[in-house]
């Protein structure tokens, strides 16, 4: 009687599904160009800014150098926000356009884990490189400014946590872009949506507040991926002035974190259930 041989898993483990997510991601050419920009955008913000009179007087104490300090390391968020925002897309659109998912998910049938070692990937290398430029950044502003007397604490946790939450803002941007994208399959579909969700979304909602007059509507707008994430980056200079809601920096946090869970749990299960 001859043995019967039983087919063999073609799954990948997690982690061997993050080494051919990370050959695939640094192989591909918009992935070097949208992180050369955010190195570059950051590190040109942070010189022009770091040379020019800011008008913080000489010698200013430790609060405003802090706040100096940093609004010019994070000046330059709002854009590298946007460029992550067009690579979190490209990221998995790119494998969809180019027929490139089939095997991607022929590795991992289950399909959880390869879109798991996708986000992953992403999320670590853009945080790397936020993170690093945004800290050199802001090295070399701290010198510039010094030369006007100008001193911040960088130990300060008033400056540290912003400057942190700078990287980890940008981060999160560039995941709730990959869940859109994953959800809808098309390059320009999901850039749309992104930059719409970053850029028209704010604008038309203060419209409706200013023109109603409405406090709820003012209030919604604080739940807004850019509002909130805002608070991730913004110096604490007291008590927010004026009524309705207020989110702080971990409250922003939590709602943009969220945010990014809840998009990219339905993008999974889309991607789980449907034909490639």
């Amino acid at each position: 009687m001859s043995a019967v041989t039983m087919p063999r898993s073609t799954s990948l483990s997690f982690p061997r599904l993050i080494r051919s997510e990370w050959i695939k991601l640094r192989s591909v050419r918009s992935t070097v160009w949208c992180y050369a920009i955010v190195v570059v955008l950051t590190l040109a913000m942070a010189y022009l800014l770091g040379v020019v009179d800011t008008g913080v007087p000489r010698g200013a104490p430790a609060t405003a150098a802090n706040q100096l300090i940093v609004t010019i390391g994070t000046a330059s968020v709002s854009l590298t926000a946007l460029v992550v925002g067009v690579l979190g897309v490209l990221i998995i659109t790119g494998e969809y356009g180019t027929g490139q998912i089939r095997s991607t998910f022929t590795a991992d049938p289950g399909r959880t884990g390869a879109v798991l070692a996708k986000a992953f990937v992403l999320a670590l290398t853009t945080f790397v490189v936020s993170a690093v430029s945004t800290w050199i950044g802001v090295a070399i502003s701290a010198a510039l400014q010094a030369g006007r007397d100008i001193r911040p604490d960088l130990a300060d946790p008033a400056v540290f946590m912003p400057i942190l939450g700078s990287s980890v803002y940008v981060t999160l941007v560039a995941l709730l872009a990959f869940g859109i994208g994953l959800l809808v399959k098309s390059s320009a579909g999901g850039i749309a949506i992104t930059l719409g969700i970053l850029l028209v979304l704010p604008i038309i909602v203060s419209v409706f507040a200013g023109l109603t007059n409405q406090q709820w509507i003012a209030d919604l707008s604080e739940f807004l991926p850019s509002s909130a994430g805002a608070q991730l980056y913004t110096f604490d200079s007291g008590p927010p002035q004026g009524d309705g809601l207020h989110l702080d920096g971990w409250g922003g946090f939590g709602v943009l974190a969220g945010e990014v869970v809840v998009i990219g749990a339905i993008a999974l299960a889309a991607a789980r259930t449907r034909d490639v």
